[in-house]
C-alpha cells in the first residue's frame, strides 16, 4: 500500500485573495506531492511498508532515518496545514478552545502576538504550532525543517508553514504579513478545537 497525496479540503482558489491558487499549485501540487512520491520510493520494500504515516514518522525519527523521516513528516505536516486553514477562517476561537487559550495565554490578543513572534522568529525553514501539552495547557512551539510535534508528547492543534515556498509568491519576503493574514482570515479554529483532548 502506497501513500497518496490527500486532496485539499477546499478548491485551489478558495482562500483567495489571501493565498492564491498559483501558490497552491506549487505548494500542494508540487511540494506536497514530491514529499509523498519520495516517501513512497523510500519505504518500498522496507519495514516501513504498510505502516501508517504517523507510525513511519515516529519510527524513522527514533531510528535516525532522515531520508524517510523528512518526507513522511513533511507529508503529514502539509496535510495538517491545509486543515488548519479555511475559506471562512480567522476571527476568534470559541468554546473549550477559547477557554484554554485564555487560561494559557491570558487572552486571544496575547496568543496572536506570541504566535506571530514565534512564526516570524523561526530562523530559516520550519513551522509554528499551537499544541496541547500533557497537562492540558496550550503552548506555542516552532519546529525546524520537517520536525513535527508528533515525535513528542504534545498534541498538535494547528500549524502554519513558514518555509518560503508557503508564502513567497503572494507575500514575497513579508513573513509577518503572511502570519497576520493567517490569523485574521484563514486560521481554522473549528479544526483546532476538534483536536483538543
Amino acid at each position: 500500500m502506497s501513500f497518496e497525496l490527500p486532496g485539499l479540503p477546499y478548491k485551489l482558489d478558495a482562500l483567495e485573495p489571501h493565498v492564491s491558487a498559483r501558490t497552491f499549485e506549487f505548494h500542494w501540487g508540487k511540494h506536497h506531492r514530491a514529499y509523498v512520491d519520495k516517501l513512497n520510493a523510500a519505504v518500498e520494500g522496507t519495514d516501513y511498508a504498510g505502516a501508517s504515516l504517523e507510525d513511519v514518522i515516529r519510527r524513522s525519527a527514533q531510528a535516525g532515518d532522515s531520508g524517510v523521516f523528512n518526507n513522511a513528516a513533511q507529508a503529514w505536516n502539509h496535510d495538517f496545514l491545509w486543515k488548519s486553514m479555511a475559506p471562512d477562517g480567522g476571527g476568534e476561537p470559541s468554546g473549550a478552545l477559547l477557554e484554554r487559550i485564555n487560561g494559557s495565554f491570558g487572552d486571544v490578543d496575547t496568543f496572536r502576538k506570541r504566535f506571530k513572534e514565534a512564526a516570524v522568529g523561526q530562523f530559516g525553514s520550519g513551522w509554528a504550532w499551537l499544541v496541547q501539552e500533557k497537562d492540558g495547557s496550550l503552548a506555542i512551539v516552532t519546529t525546524a525543517n520537517a520536525e513535527t510535534p508528533l515525535t513528542g508528547e504534545a498534541q498538535p492543534l494547528l500549524t502554519l508553514d513558514v518555509w518560503e515556498h508557503a508564502y513567497y509568491l503572494d507575500y514575497q519576503n513579508d513573513r509577518g504579513g503572511y502570519v497576520d493574514t493567517f490569523l485574521d482570515h484563514l486560521v481554522n479554529w473549528e479544526f483546532a478545537g476538534g483536536n483538543l483532548k
